[in-house]
C-alpha cells in the first residue's frame, strides 16, 4: 500500500458525505468542516431547516456541492431518501456521520415508556439506520468511512440521563460491532465521544456546571463544536486509513478524572 503524502491525509476531494443533524451546533460544524477538506455535502435536518439552507448555500459558496434535506432518522423512509438524494445529486455516498440526536432530562422513577423509547430511536436506532442504508451503498463502490457520534456519558453516566446513557453506550457497541461486521468491505466505522460542547447561552442556563466541567478537565475549559469536527475529520479522512472500531475522547480530558 502506498502511503499518502502529507498533503493528502485530511484530502476528502471528490468524495460525498451525509451528515446527520447539520443544521446547526456540532453537525453544522463537521458539515462545514468536511466540505473545507474538499466533499460535497449532504445535510439531512429533522427541524433547523432555515439554518440547514443556509449552510448548504453557504458551503455552495464556497466550491463545493451541498443539498439540504428534511429527514427524521428515526424513520427508514427517511434514511433511504436522504442516502439516496446523496447518491444522485452529489454523485455517491462515501463518508457518513451520525449526528442527529436528543438531550432530554428524565428521572428514573418519573420516566415515561415513551420518554425512553424516543430517546433510543433518536439516538440508537438512528444509528443503526443510517450505517446499515449507507453500508449498503458503500459496499459496491469499495469501502468508506462512518463516524458516530456517541458521548462521554456512554461510560460515565449522568443523572437524569440513564435513557441518553444507555443510548450512547448502544452507539459504542454498534459501532464495534459494525466495525469488525464491515471491515472486509473496506468499510471502517469509528466513534467519537464529546464531552460537554459550548452552545450560545449555556452558561447562563447551566453556569454550575460549565464551572464544574471548566475545573475538572486538565486542559481547562469546554469543548467547542470545531473540536469535534475536526476529529470527525481526521476519522473519516485517508490519515486514519487503518483505524476501525475506535472510540475517540474529545472531552479536553475529563475522563482523566481519579474516581478514588
Amino acid at each position: 500500500m502506498t502511503q499518502p503524502e502529507v498533503r493528502e491525509l485530511l484530502n476528502l476531494t471528490a468524495k460525498t458525505a451525509v451528515v446527520t443533524g447539520a443544521g446547526r451546533g456540532i453537525g453544522a460544524a463537521i458539515a462545514r468542516r468536511l466540505a473545507e477538506a474538499g466533499a460535497d455535502v449532504a445535510l439531512g435536518y429533522r427541524t433547523s431547516g432555515a439554518e440547514a439552507e443556509a449552510l448548504a448555500a453557504a458551503i455552495a459558496g464556497s466550491g463545493r456541492h451541498a443539498i439540504a434535506v428534511h429527514a427524521d432518522v428515526t424513520r427508514e423512509e427517511d434514511v433511504e431518501r436522504l442516502m439516496t438524494r446523496a447518491e444522485d445529486e452529489l454523485g455517491g455516498l462515501d463518508v457518513l456521520i451520525n449526528n442527529a440526536g436528543i438531550y432530554p432530562l428524565a428521572a428514573l422513577t418519573e420516566m415515561s415508556v415513551g420518554d425512553w423509547q424516543a430517546t433510543i430511536d433518536a439516538n440508537l436506532k438512528s444509528v443503526f439506520l443510517a450505517t446499515r442504508a449507507a453500508a449498503r451503498r458503500m459496499i459496491p463502490r469499495g469501502g468508506g468511512a462512518i463516524v458516530n457520534i456517541a458521548s462521554i456519558e456512554a461510560a460515565n453516566p449522568a443523572p437524569m440521563h440513564s435513557h441518553y446513557n444507555a443510548a450512547k453506550a448502544g452507539v459504542v457497541m454498534h459501532t464495534r460491532a459494525a466495525a469488525g461486521e464491515l471491515g472486509g468491505h473496506g468499510i471502517r466505522v469509528n466513534a467519537v465521544s464529546p464531552g460537554l460542547i459550548w452552545r450560545p447561552g449555556i452558561e447562563e442556563e447551566w453556569p454550575q456546571g460549565v464551572e464544574r466541567y471548566t475545573r475538572a478537565a486538565p486542559l481547562g475549559r469546554l469543548g467547542r463544536p470545531q473540536d469535534v469536527a475536526d476529529a470527525c475529520l481526521f476519522l473519516a479522512s485517508p490519515a486514519a486509513r487503518w483505524i476501525t472500531g475506535a472510540e475517540l475522547l474529545v472531552d479536553g480530558g475529563v475522563m482523566t478524572a481519579q474516581i478514588f
